[in-house]
């Protein structure tokens, strides 16, 4: 992990900005959204970026029930399930 020198304190309601530096460096967008996780006593703020909930896959993606799947696994499950596809 690389420290970038900046500090930054939260506001009354749990708040930070990320400096236009970082944010020019990443390419964030104003309102893009982000990702939060943590690992031990770090919290690490990642880009969005959508993915098949079964494979981690990003390309031709499908929304449902608010999950995003690809049409290569839609295709795998309905084999799976016996169904036969016709492409």
């Amino acid at each position: 992990m690389q420290s970038t020198g900046i500090v930054r304190k939260l506001d009354s309601l749990g708040r930070i900005t990320l400096p236009m530096e970082l944010r020019k460096s990443f390419e964030i967008g104003e309102r893009e959204p982000l990702e939060i996780f943590t690992e031990g006593d770090k919290i690490i703020i990642k880009k969005y970026n959508p993915s098949d909930i079964f494979t981690g896959s990003c390309e031709d993606l499908v929304e449902y029930n608010g999950k995003k799947v690809s049409r290569a696994s839609i295709r795998e499950l309905a084999r799976i399930a016996g169904f036969e596809i016709k492409e």
